[in-house]
């Protein structure tokens, strides 16, 4: 039987293919009607929705995904620091729902249009 700390630390020390799965959160009911996913992993542009935590209920776009620590950081989501500067606030990447694809990227939007989740006139532009 495998004990959680080695589960957990094979998770951060995983390869960067294997943490970029891991990385990868739900899309909502639209999205999943529109591209025939369940689940896509995370990229820096897409919007999201926080599901859970301090935060819940907040949308906004990806501005950096930490995959080192297995975090996103979404617009609009700070604190404030003892010294009154604002801090952005890390969110993990299972506690929020894509609710628009950035598919500015040609390998994204051309991964989907293998599999026959996205139609050539969806290519261009975010979805």
């Amino acid at each position: 039987m495998t004990k959680p700390g080695k589960q957990r630390k094979l998770m951060y020390q995983a390869p960067q293919h294997i943490q970029r799965k891991l990385m990868s959160a739900p899309l909502s009911s639209t999205l999943i009607d529109r591209y025939g996913a369940k689940r896509l992993p995370l990229r820096k542009g897409d919007t999201v929705k926080i599901l859970r935590g301090d935060f819940s209920g907040i949308e906004g776009k990806l501005t950096k995904v930490d995959r080192e620590k297995q975090r996103v950081y979404v617009e609009g989501v700070t604190k404030e620091k003892v010294s009154g500067q604002q801090t952005n606030v890390s969110v993990h990447a299972s506690k929020v729902m894509i609710t628009s694809l950035n598919l500015d990227d040609k390998w994204r939007s051309e991964s989907l249009k293998e599999k026959g989740k996205i139609t050539p006139e969806e290519e261009t532009g975010t979805g």
